[in-house]
């Protein structure tokens, strides 16, 4: 049950929906566009973890700022940092790209399931993101684990991750628009 005013509520919602939307974008055009063009998969690879910093920036912000919220810093900074990271791996070789993704997913999981927690009594919904963050941990281990096998990694092997991640936006968004429905019938 959510103890937010409905002003904060409401971008909570808003906000995954936003993250769902993009993801399962993104993923379209991994699997169909990326999968065919080298040069679009290097481009779609650098934009995930950017829109990741610029998403967790954007609702740090509107959540009551940086400071209040330490473990969206941390993320905007890890996920600016993969930003980075990726665009170098790039020209290395897929098998490095998936492992810098795997060291962001380890540690951007981590750091959405503090957020999930932190909010836990304030917010609604938020088992899903718990589940998400923890699962992006165990994802990747994997990540890393496959990045050391002979056979060269593909995009897909990201844009997987990105669609149980959407998935788990989009479970929190419905949750919080059938609470606030609820909610809203009951009073």
């Amino acid at each position: 049950m959510s103890t937010l005013p409905a002003a904060q509520e409401r971008w909570l919602k808003h906000y995954y929906f936003a993250r769902a939307a993009f993801s399962f974008a993104w993923v379209a055009l991994a699997f169909t566009l990326g999968r065919q063009s080298p040069a679009l998969a290097a481009i779609l690879l650098v934009a995930y973890p950017a829109w990741d910093a610029l998403a967790n920036l954007v609702d740090a912000s509107r959540s009551g700022g940086l400071a209040a919220n330490p473990t969206q810093k941390f993320n905007v900074w890890a996920s600016f940092a993969t930003t980075l990271g990726v665009a170098v791996a790039i020209s290395s070789s897929m098998n490095a790209v998936l492992a810098v993704f795997g060291a962001w997913a380890i540690v951007a999981g981590l750091l959405q399931l503090g957020t999930a927690l932190r909010r836990w009594k304030t917010h609604g919904a938020q088992w899903a993101m718990v589940l998400s963050g923890a699962q992006s941990a165990l994802a990747g281990g994997f990540f890393i684990f496959q990045a050391s096998m002979p056979m060269t990694p593909s995009i897909a092997n990201v844009a997987g991750y990105a669609g149980v991640g959407a998935a788990y936006f989009l479970v929190s968004a419905v949750w919080l628009a059938v609470s606030h429905l609820r909610a809203r019938t009951a009073a």
